[in-house]
This record gives structure tokens, sequence and C-alpha cells, in this order.
């Protein structure tokens, strides 16, 4: 079995890599540097990205299983829809797809938008895969320790309740999913598994799981949308804090809340219980 991992340098790319190459899999890690690549020992890095087909044909040589995780860029439905055609067209028949919860329904969310795109791609063409559908990651709230530490809490999540997921146990799930589809004698039905982590967090429960790691008073911000879209900006292109900005508006609105049944799949795939938002604040203060 040969694994290609594409977006295998970002942050849930890289943990999925570790946990394959720690069970034995041949991996194979797309990158636009090859020669700068730094991964676990054995995974071989192949040059190219999701956006260059010529790349993409020679990277997929000899891969019978893709992970298809395709980063939040202006051009993420075509690199997106690139690697499935491309893959599917070299006849492979294992893929995990990281797609996004409520993908379905944040239809005015550019980057939500893109991945429920890519499912129907999947759907239609009956492609032998596993979708995996993750709440808010924890971890883009890390770089929030500085703000919380002068005591506030800015992400203008609202209060309707957010159930984040901690990364770590979305690269659990995701290289579970690929040693099961590239160690299967045939291709595995398709399946969706929707992942939110136990806590509907809002705005002033986050601020609150900050204050108290802390041992200090962390006061919510707010819901104001034009200050949390200029305050993105001052890190990202426009394109993509306005994106961010209408996600944080749905969530305001509507929250980001699994099935009921999702925890229960959870706990059974991880064969434990899912990371906590505490969890994750105690180990980012404590620089874990």
């Amino acid at each position: 079995m040969s694994i290609l991992v594409t977006g295998a340098t970002g942050t849930v790319g890289s943990a999925v890599i570790e946990r394959l190459a720690a069970a034995g899999a041949d991996v194979r890690a797309l990158t636009r540097r090859p020669e700068q690549y730094s991964g676990p020992a054995g995974v071989r890095a192949v040059g190219g990205d999701a956006a260059d087909p010529n790349a993409l044909r020679n990277a997929l040589q000899g891969v019978d299983t893709v992970f298809v995780l395709n980063p939040v860029t202006a051009d993420e439905l075509n690199q997106g829809l690139t690697v499935l055609t491309l893959a599917r067209d070299a006849g492979i028949q294992r893929f995990v797809y990281l797609s996004v919860l409520n993908a379905e329904t944040f239809t005015d969310v550019p980057h939500f938008a893109v991945k429920y795109t890519i499912e129907r791609m999947i759907e239609q063409f009956d492609l032998p895969a596993t979708v995996l559908r993750p709440s808010y990651f924890m971890q883009n709230d890390a770089g929030l320790k500085g703000a919380a530490a002068y005591g506030v809490y800015p992400m203008a999540l609202g209060n309707v309740g957010i159930a984040m997921i901690d990364i770590r146990d979305i690269a659990d799930i995701a290289a579970a999913a690929l040693l099961r589809r590239a160690r299967a004698a045939g291709p595995l039905p398709r399946e969706v598994i929707e992942m939110a982590g136990p806590d509907a967090l809002t705005g002033v429960s986050a601020a609150k799981v900050w204050a108290d790691a802390l041992g200090h008073d962390v006061n919510y911000l707010g819901d104001d949308l034009d200050a949390a879209e200029a305050a993105i900006a001052e890190r990202a292109p426009a394109w993509a804090a306005y994106d961010l900005r209408l996600m944080l508006g749905r969530f305001q609105r509507d929250g980001m809340l699994a099935k009921p049944a999702a925890r229960g799949t959870l706990r059974t795939l991880l064969g434990r219980e899912p990371r906590t938002y505490a969890d994750f604040v105690r180990d980012v203060i404590a620089g874990v």
C-alpha cells in the first residue's frame, strides 16, 4: 500500500503523516519544496501541488490511497476537483477527504460551499471515500493565547454554540480511515463521519475556559463582525478575512453542532473520549 497525503506540510496533514509513518505505512508527502521536507523517517517527499496537474500525475504513480486535504485558498475548488479527478482517472479506489461540518447548509460561506461541491463530486462518481466533516478546529484558537493573557477572548463565536474539535483527534481518525482503506482487499463503501467535540462553546464560555486556566478574568469581546473581519485582515488576504467573517456570522446565527449520534461515533472511533477545549487550552498554555 502507498498513501499520498496532500496538504502534507499543514497542521492536519503533518499530524496524519506522523500517525501513518508510526503505523509502518508507505507514505508520500506532496509538497512544493521536497528538498526542504523534514517529516518522519521513511516518508517520501514528492514535488508538486494540487494546482499542477502534471506534477500530480507523477505524484500519483504507484499510489493506491489518497488523503485529499486542500487548504483554504482562492483556488481550493480547482485543487480539490483536480486531485480527485486525476486520482480517479489513475484507477485509485481508496480516498479520505477532509471536508467540514455543515458544508451542505453554510452555502453562503465560500470555503464551506467549496467543500460541499467536492463532496457532491465524490457522491456523483461513487468514489470509495471516507468523507470527514470536522467542526471548527480548536487549534484555530492557539494564537489567542496572548490576547487571553491580556484578558480578552476576541473570536466572535456568538452565543449559540460551537462544538470545536482538536486537530489531534481529527488526525487519529483520518489516519485510521486511510489505513483501513489501504489495507482492505478491495474498495470499501463510501461513508460520511461528522466530528465534533463534547462541548458547545460560546464566546463567553470559551473566554471562561481561558480564565480558569490562566487564573484571571478573560472577557469576551462580543459579536462585532466588522471588528472581527478587520482583525483577520491584518494577517490574511481580504478575501479570506471576508470568508471567515461570513463563517462567524453563521456561527452566531446557527452555531456549529453535529448530529446527536456524532459524539458516540467519535468515541468509538477514537477508543476514548474526544479531547475537550479545556484540555486544549491547558496544552497551549503549557506549550505542549
